[in-house]
C-alpha cells in the first residue's frame, strides 16, 4: 500500500477509469498549471490532471492554485471524473482521470528554480550536483534509484533467503592493505597514527570464512582516493560476497543465478550459463581484458601471411621476440568514414600507445589502396584482399609490433571505429542487447599486484618459485557490454604461500598483514569470493550515461560534493586533537580571505 500511514489516499500515478466517482485525497508537486483552469500533480508513481474549480464558492481554492508557483507542494481533496471524450491523454496512465478539486491546501511553496524539473531540459552537469535534490525529482533519476532498490532487495532474497548467505556489516575505519587503489586517510587521536577507509571488506570477509560463517554477504560501502578519474566516485557500492569450500565454478554459477533472479523483467531474460574466454583470448581477439562481444571487427592475426611477402618493416618485426602482425577490419569503413576520421585513429594509436598503423582501403574496383601496395605484386595484393576478406569500401588497419601494445592499440582502435561507425548512422551495438562474459587465467605475477590474495592456479604452482611471470592466477572478472562489472578469486588460505606471495612476489612488509596471516594459521578453510560494482552495474541495465546517474548524490569529475561544498576547510583547534597542521600555502590564503 503505497498510501499507508501518509495523509492521501491515493498516489498520483494510480487512479484509473475504474476509480471514476471516488473521493480521493492527492499530494505532491505542481507540474505545471495552465491559465487557472487546471494544473498537473506529480509525485513519485505519476501524473495526474487536477480540474481547478471555477464557481464562486471555491474562489478560495481557484485563487490558491492559481497562484501557487510550479514545484510548489500541495494537497488537494476531490472527485475522480472521467475526462470529456476526446480529451483523453493516452501518454498518461492516469489520462482517462481527472480530479476534480473542492478542498485545496499548500503545504510549501517554491521559490524561481535555477532549472525546470522535466527531463528533456538539458541542464549543465555542474548545476544538477549543485541542486541535486531538484535533480532527483526528474522521472528518470526516480526510476533508476526506485530499480536499484528493487535489484539490491532481490539480490538479498537471492543470497540469503534461497543459500542461506549471512549479512555481516564490516568496519569503516581499518589501516592500510597493501596493492590496490590509494585509500583514503583518517587521523586519530594518537600522534602520528592514522586509519584508512577500506577499499573493500577483502580482508574482513576472508578472517569471517575463518570464522566459520561459510557464507558472506553485504552491500558494502568502499572507497578509493583515485583522484579525478573520468565516471569513477571516490565512494561506491559493491556487493561483495565470500564462500568456504568452493572453487571457481560454484563462485561463477552462484552469481549468474543471482543476476537471473534479480535482472528487471522489462529488460527481458538472460541466458546462463555465460560464456567464457580466458585473459590471452581476450587480449588477441579483443585488444582489452573487457571484450565488448556485441559486435564483431575482431583482431586478426596475419603474421602467417606477411612472413613472405618481402615488406621491411614487417620482417624486422616478424624477427624479434613477441612480433606480430595484427589488423582490424572496419566494414563499409569509407562509406561511413572520412579520411580525417581515419588520420585520427592513426594518431590516436600513435600517441596513446606508440603504434604506427597502416590503413587499407578497398576501391570500387577491387584493388588496394595502400601504403603496402608499393611493396607487394598484383597477385599479392588480391592474395591480401583475400585474407582479410575485404570488399568494396571496406578499411583495415594493420599494425606490427610487440604482441601485446599491437593488440592494445588495436582494441583500441576497434572501440573508437565503433564509436564514429555509429555516429554516423551505423548500428553495430544493440542497446539493448546484454553480453555478459567471464574472463579467466590472468596472469599470478599482474594480478598479484592488484589483489596480493589471489591463489595460484593449481596446476602452476611449480613455476612459482622458478618463474612467477608464467603463473596464471585462480581469478576471475565478470565483463557486460565491455564493462568490468565484477571481479573476485580463489584465495590463498595457507600462510606460508601468502607470506611468500606478499615478501617475495610483492615485495612488500608482511607485518602489515600479520593479523591476516595468523588467522590463516589457525585452520583457515579453502575459501573464494566475488564483488558486483553495484553502480556499474544498475548504470548499464538503465542505459544511464554516467553512474552518477544511478547514485543518489554523487560526488564531482574531481570527487567533490558540489552541493554541500565538500571537502571544506576545518579551523585549527578543530585539527588539534589530530595532532595535524595545514602548512602549506593554501592555509594562508584562506586566513587572509578570512
Amino acid at each position: 500500500d503505497l498510501s499507508s500511514f501518509a495523509a492521501r489516499s491515493s498516489t498520483c500515478g494510480e487512479l484509473r477509469a475504474a476509480h471514476a466517482g471516488r473521493a480521493v485525497t492527492l499530494c505532491g508537486w505542481i507540474q505545471h498549471q495552465r491559465q487557472g483552469l487546471f494544473l498537473v500533480l506529480r509525485d513519485f508513481q505519476g501524473l495526474t490532471q487536477i480540474i481547478i474549480p471555477q464557481d464562486e464558492a471555491h474562489s478560495h481554492v481557484k485563487k490558491l492554485l492559481s497562484s501557487a508557483p510550479v514545484e510548489s507542494v500541495v494537497r488537494v481533496t476531490g472527485i475522480v471524473a472521467l475526462r470529456p471524450p476526446g480529451q483523453e491523454n493516452p501518454k498518461m496512465p492516469t489520462g482517462d482521470i481527472e480530479v476534480k478539486v473542492e478542498t485545496a491546501e499548500v503545504l510549501n511553496t517554491c521559490k524561481k528554480l535555477p532549472f525546470e524539473i522535466k527531463d528533456f531540459v538539458k541542464k549543465s552537469e555542474a548545476l544538477r550536483m549543485q541542486y541535486r535534490y531538484l535533480d532527483l525529482r526528474s522521472v528518470q533519476l526516480q526510476y533508476n534509484l526506485r530499480l536499484r532498490s528493487q535489484i539490491v532487495m532481490k539480490m538479498r532474497e537471492y543470497l540469503c533467503h534461497l543459500h542461506g548467505f549471512v549479512d555481516v556489516e564490516t568496519p569503516t575505519l581499518f589501516k592500510r592493505t597493501p596493492g590496490g587503489a590509494k585509500e583514503f586517510l583518517v587521523p586519530s587521536r594518537e600522534p602520528g597514527k592514522f586509519y584508512s577507509l577500506p577499499q573493500s571488506p577483502q580482508q574482513f570477509k576472508q578472517l569471517l570464512m575463518v570464522g566459520g560463517l561459510d557464507r558472506y554477504f553485504q552491500v558494502a560501502r568502499c572507497y578509493r582516493d583515485e583522484g579525478s578519474r573520468p565516471d569513477r566516485q571516490p565512494e561506491f557500492t559493491q556487493i561483495d560476497v565470500e564462500m568456504s569450500f568452493v572453487d571457481q565454478g560454484g563462485i561463477q554459477r552462484l552469481i549468474e543465478g543471482l543476476l537471473q533472479h534479480c535482472w528487471p523483467e522489462e529488460k527481458g531474460p538472460i541466458t546462463t550459463p555465460f560464456p567464457s574466454m580466458t585473459y590471452e583470448e581476450a587480449l588477441a581477439d579483443y585488444g582489452t581484458d573487457k571484450p565488448d562481444t556485441r559486435f564483431g571487427m575482431k583482431i586478426m592475426d596475419i603474421s602467417d601471411f606477411t612472413r613472405n611477402l618481402g615488406i621491411p618493416f614487417v620482417q624486422n618485426v616478424l624477427g624479434c621476440p613477441h612480433g606480430t602482425v595484427k589488423a582490424i577490419w572496419i566494414p563499409q569503413g569509407m562509406r561511413y568514414l572520412k579520411n580525417k576520421d581515419i588520420e585520427s585513429l592513426k594518431e590516436a594509436a600513435r600517441s596513446q600507445f606508440n603504434q604506427e598503423i597502416v590503413d587499407i582501403v578497398c576501391k570500387p574496383d577491387g584493388s588496394l589502396k595502400s601504403l603496402l601496395t608499393r611493396f607487394l605484386s598484383q597477385e599479392q595484393q588480391s592474395e591480401l584482399t583475400q585474407v582479410l576478406k575485404m570488399q568494396e569500401d571496406d578499411v583495415v588497419l594493420l599494425a606490427a609490433g610487440e604482441h601485446k601494445r599491437v593488440c592494445s592499440a588495436l582494441g583500441s582502435l576497434r572501440l573508437a571505429s565503433a564509436n564514429l561507425l555509429e555516429a554516423a548512422g551505423l548500428v553495430l551495438r544493440d542497446p539493448a542487447a546484454f553480453h555478459f562474459l567471464w574472463v579467466v587465467d590472468f596472469f599470478f605475477f599482474l594480478e598479484s599486484a592488484h589483489h596480493p590474495f589471489t591463489a595460484p592456479h593449481p596446476s602452476d604452482m611449480g613455476l612459482l618459485y622458478s618463474d612467477p611471470t608464467k603463473v596464471r592466477s585462480q581469478h576471475y572478472d565478470l565483463v557486460l557490454n565491455g564493462n568490468e562489472i565484477g571481479g573476485g578469486s580463489i584465495r590463498i588460505h595457507n600462510a606460508e604461500l601468502q607470506r611468500f606471495v606478499l615478501e617475495k612476489v610483492l615485495k612488500e612488509d608482511s607485518e602489515v598483514l600479520s593479523h591476516l596471516l595468523d588467522a590463516l594459521e589457525f585452520g583457515a578453510p579453502p575459501h573464494g569470493g566475488i564483488a558486483l560494482g553495484l553502480d556499474r552495474l544498475i548504470s548499464l541495465i538503465v542505459g544511464a550515461p554516467s553512474i552518477r546517474d544511478v547514485i543518489a548524490f554523487p560526488k564531482s569529475f574531481r570527487g567533490r560534493d558540489l552541493m554541500g561544498s565538500a571537502p571544506d576547510y576545518v579551523t585549527p583547534e578543530e585539527l588539534e586533537p589530530y595532532h595535524i597542521q595545514v602548512s602549506w600555502p593554501v592555509a594562508e590564503a584562506e586566513a587572509k580571505k578570512n
